[in-house]
């Protein structure tokens, strides 16, 4: 620190001293001096030889390596490197949680977060550092500050916008067979008959990230709250669980049956999500659930497969007609222990500016709005008015709490579902149990009555 002070006097010297003589280079050197001080553009030689280390799972960050690239900018104009790495969707959780727990986590950690579980998850109070005062807090939606807040205190940083999930369909496969857009269960399952007796798997269903096959279930509240009214409340209070909605059950035991029709192919169990978009392109499968920007990552990766040939659908799942919004997505937030917060501090700040915003945006197609409003969204006319039409509601694991932090746990019991090893009704005991002690584990107040 002294040597920095002592470095700092010195140009100040130089500059007062070259003033007279060169007053337009001096102007230059003042403003080049606050821009570094103030964390914007200039490069800053006392930064140059930081690595910040980066830690994400897979799906935290965009496949198309945007972040990647802006990282490389950054380090461009700062001198600052960052050093990303990279853990599987199924391991992430539990990792960050022990690397917290023994002080080696990385300088910037990227994490799912909402309103409910983030404490539970990194106790950001402890671990992060806070950026309300920032001035990029004030350009993010506000319905997304919740997620990445704590005990009125910002702590993350975050970029996708609203997540709903939806079937994305093959139009050419379904005009070929005659098919129509499916709004109940029992009509899901005859689309789904007719694509498998084609030749073609119906549903691309991977379970080896852990995650995805766990979407029916929560992202489906919306529709279990509007038949139980009060439903997330009630559950919150303990009044209610998971195994007091019907419907749950019911499109457990409709995820079971559609596994041994034989619907989500022969390697469902082994498939990962990575590869979901060449069995798309390729016709080896007519449907994959996913966000509705999911059609332009197909589309950048397989330049034959052209916009007018996908459609999307909600899930009918137990006759669902509503869609699930989630305000919560991933974010990044910074380890208050780094020796590198400051560093990361900045690139959190080069992230932010305007221009940034908008190559991350253009750089990740599958995006279709940032939680950002100084940058349009892109819904294509079809799909937005297909979204239209539908009530909506907020997902389940946005609303009620240890839904969301027993998300991977939930992903193995049907895995074991779906090998024989559970029954739906003893799947969703399990999940109920778990949740009520997660809640006993965190010493709820409504679980003490």
């Amino acid at each position: 620190m002294k040597k920095l002070l002592a470095l700092t006097a010195t140009l100040v010297m130089t500059t007062t001293m070259f003033a007279g003589c060169t007053g337009t280079k001096s102007s230059q050197t003042n403003q080049e001096t606050k821009s570094i001080a103030e964390g914007e553009k200039g490069k800053s030689s006392s930064k140059e030889g930081i690595t910040l280390t980066f830690g994400s799972h897979q799906s935290g960050l965009p496949t198309t390596g945007v972040v990647q690239s802006l990282a490389k900018e950054f380090e461009a104009e700062t001198g600052i490197k960052v050093d990303f790495q990279i853990s599987p969707d199924s391991q992430w959780r539990d990792l960050i949680k022990v690397k917290l727990n023994a002080g080696e986590a990385p300088d910037i950690f990227c994490v799912d977060a909402d309103p409910l579980s983030l404490n539970g998850r990194i106790l950001p109070e402890l671990n992060c550092v806070p950026v309300t005062k920032e001035e990029f807090v004030s350009r993010m939606d506000k319905d997304v500050l919740p997620s990445i807040s704590y005990n009125n205190e910002v702590y993350g940083i975050t970029f996708p916008g609203k997540k709903m999930w939806f079937y994305v369909y093959n139009k050419d496969i379904f005009k070929e067979l005659n098919l129509e857009i499916p709004k109940t269960y029992e009509q899901f399952k005859a689309v789904c008959q007719k694509i498998k007796d084609s030749g073609v798997t119906p549903i691309y269903e991977p379970t080896q990230n852990g995650w995805h096959q766990v979407l029916p279930l929560f992202e489906s509240g919306p529709m279990y709250a509007k038949n139980h009214p009060g439903l997330y409340e009630k559950m919150n209070n303990n009044e209610m669980n998971l195994d007091d909605i019907p419907e749950l059950l019911t499109i457990v035991k409709q995820l079971k049956e559609f596994s041994d029709l034989g619907f989500y192919g022969e390697n469902f169990l082994s498939d990962t999500f990575e590869n979901a978009k060449a069995a798309f392109a390729n016709r080896e499968v007519a449907m994959v659930l996913v966000e509705a920007g999911w059609a332009f990552e197909v589309i950048a990766e397989h330049p034959e497969m052209k916009l007018e040939q996908m459609g999307i659908f909600t899930m009918p799942w137990a006759d669902n007609q509503m869609v699930g919004v989630n305000p919560a997505s991933n974010a990044y937030f910074i380890n208050k222990n780094s020796k590198n917060a400051e560093a990361a501090l900045e690139f959190f700040r080069f992230l932010a500016r305007p221009e940034n915003l908008q190559k991350r945006f253009e750089g990740q197609p599958g995006l279709l709005e940032l939680c950002w409003p100084e940058v349009p969204s892109r819904f294509p006319g079809e799909f937005k008015a297909y979204i239209d039409t539908l009530e909506k509601g907020t997902v389940m694991q946005a609303a009620v709490s240890y839904v969301d932090s027993q998300w991977m746990d939930v992903g193995k019991d049907l895995e074991d579902m779906y090998v024989g090893a559970v029954t739906p009704e003893q799947l969703v005991k399990i999940i109920s149990d778990r949740r009520d002690e997660q809640a006993q584990l965190h010493n709820d107040p409504a679980w003490k009555k």
